[in-house]
């Protein structure tokens, strides 16, 4: 009887059992992936859906193809182009508004140019959203141009001299842009626009690190953005390449990677709530990777002036001793100014009457300036024979093709 009674209730029970079997294999996968996971090298962090919810989500989003999602297996060197090939090319440039931008005409009167305007939505072109610095620019313009690009696109900030512009072109955004040989950049697919590894290479952000660094703030959020943005990719141990998200892209290498992978990434960037300094300055270390599938990119400086700039000073030896010699005349050149601005500073406390300053100042040591002047005096010509020879050198393809280790055959192009 009691038996009786009871088979209700059991088949109740396994019911219930049933219906949660079923449930849970629906559910179960986005409750496991909801949990946070612990942030370590190799591992990824955080949910899998896009943080922050949907602020502001793109019209057409959807998440990539992921069994197509490493991009090493898409990334190949430039299909050949027959030489004397006239390369198309785009300058992408992310401005504020109160920046000057008169010298790109003056300079660069037949570039084709996209200007962005961050700051300004009134303007004939405007990122969706003013976050994220020039990240969300150049994203935005690959997005907006993905079915119609150029043989070559070149992104780059809007200032035309500045430090982080390579010295050896005279830190001068024009120079680079007019030297920058399109043949190189349809072969290797990405180039950084700066040669010198200083700052960026070859050891230089630690996504794993849990102390803040002053100077590189993005270092320790970098492990879990990485893990945002690249949910099947493993956490690097080192992300390397020349600062400062300056760079030139081919049309085979953006089309290599699905229009949607471009989608996901700005609405990453939209959606991250992340301050908008930093999620910039996370992308800074991070596009090698998406236009590479590599997390350190640091080629060889003699070569990437030599083959993209065309200044060749005929291998790595000579153009480190290039570089020693130029160090050399640049200390000169500091401690002279050093030593000019020591006697300024005296000759001030004198008109001003500040005897105990005058007492504390240092003193520039007698001759020292007459010692350095002639120093510099033997350094210079040298120095620029030196970059004179290798410009010189450059002109001829062979040589460019020789220096960078590459094959080459009469009549082939740079």
């Amino acid at each position: 009887m009691i038996r009786r009674n009871s088979a209700p209730l059991y088949a109740f029970i396994l019911v219930l059992l049933v219906v949660s079997f079923f449930y849970s294999s629906n559910t179960g996968r986005e409750t496991w992936e909801a949990l946070p996971q612990r942030v370590g090298l190799g591992e990824h962090v955080g949910a899998s859906t896009q943080p922050g919810g949907q602020a502001h989500p793109s019209h057409d989003a959807q998440d990539p193809e992921y069994d197509e999602w490493n991009p090493k297996l898409n990334f190949k060197a430039g299909s050949p182009m027959p030489p004397g090939h006239n390369y198309t090319s785009v300058l992408v440039i992310a401005k504020t508004k109160g920046e000057d931008i008169d010298w790109m005409d003056e300079k660069l009167p037949d570039q084709e140019k996209a200007v962005y305007v961050a700051d300004d939505p009134k303007a004939p072109l405007h990122p969706p959203k003013n976050k994220g610095h020039e990240v969300m620019i150049y994203l935005t313009w690959i997005i907006d141009n993905y079915d119609k690009l150029p043989d070559v696109a070149i992104f780059m900030h809007s200032h035309q001299l500045t430090w982080h512009n390579d010295d050896l072109l005279g830190n001068d955004a024009a120079l680079l842009i007019q030297r920058l040989s399109r043949q190189r950049v349809w072969r290797e697919g990405f180039v950084n626009m700066r040669c010198s590894w200083y700052p960026g290479c070859p050891d230089w952000m630690h996504p794993g690190e849990t102390e803040q660094n002053d100077y590189k703030k993005e270092e320790v959020l970098l492990a879990k953005s990485w893990s945002e943005l690249f949910p099947l990719d493993e956490v690097p141990s080192v992300l390397a390449q020349p600062c400062c998200a300056q760079f030139a892209l081919s049309r085979e290498r953006i089309q290599a990677k699905p229009y949607s992978q471009y989608v996901w990434y700005r609405d990453w960037l939209f959606n991250t709530r992340l301050p908008d300094s930093l999620s910039g300055r996370i992308w800074e270390y991070v596009w090698q990777f998406v236009f590479t599938g590599e997390s350190v990119f640091c080629p060889k400086e003699h070569i990437c002036f030599c083959d993209q700039y065309g200044t060749c000073f005929g291998g790595e030896e000579q153009f480190n001793d290039y570089v020693s010699l130029k160090n050399e005349l640049d200390d000169r050149e500091r401690e002279l100014r050093e030593w000019d601005e020591k006697g300024i500073k005296i000759e001030e406390a004198k008109r001003n009457g500040e005897l105990e300053k005058l007492e504390e100042l240092e003193k520039p040591e007698p001759g020292k300036d007459e010692e350095l002047g002639n120093e510099i005096d033997r350094l210079q010509p040298i120095v620029e024979a030196l970059k004179r020879e290798a410009e010189e050198r450059g002109k001829d393809p062979r040589n460019r093709a020789m220096e960078a280790g590459r094959e080459w055959q009469e009549g082939d192009d740079f």
